[in-house]
């Protein structure tokens, strides 16, 4: 009687086992999330700013071996285009391992554009893995710039 209760538990063990997928469905685009940026108000063509975001990827394949791929894109939203950065590989080359880290990036040699004495500004920020897949967009708060 003991055996067959054992196997009978164990077959039910096996079958609920069984029909419990993993999620097959793993995303392969990039997720960033804003962390901080070290001031909300910097001196034109003085103060540099340093902006952090966390970056999570199911495969790993975010950034480039050849430096003039540029995957990171940041758009001051006052003016129609946005940089590009460089960013190096965040995983060995030829690995599907999921990812997760902090990258801060320095923004320099921010000026105003008009004759005004300040001008308020956000960054727009996006991530693009190997196989061209383009992270959500997140935005910092308000920057001003002042001369």
């Amino acid at each position: 009687m003991t055996k067959y209760i054992n196997i009978s538990f164990l077959l039910i063990v096996s079958l609920y086992g069984a029909s419990c997928k993993k999620d097959s469905a793993v995303s392969s685009v990039p997720v960033i999330k804003f962390l901080d940026v070290n001031s909300t108000s910097i001196k034109e063509f003085k103060d540099s700013l340093v902006l952090r975001f966390e970056y999570t990827d199911a495969d790993g394949d975010i950034g480039e071996d050849n430096p003039d791929k540029n995957d990171l894109f940041i758009k001051d939203r006052r003016l129609a285009n946005a940089d590009y950065y460089f960013v190096k590989p965040l995983s060995p080359p030829g690995s599907e391992i999921k990812i997760k880290g902090i990258i801060s990036v320095q923004i320099k040699n921010t000026f105003l554009l008009g004759t005004g004495n300040s001008e308020l500004t956000q960054f727009d920020i996006k991530l693009r893995d190997r196989a061209g897949n383009w992270s959500n967009s997140i935005n910092t708060p308000n920057i001003t710039i002042t001369k």
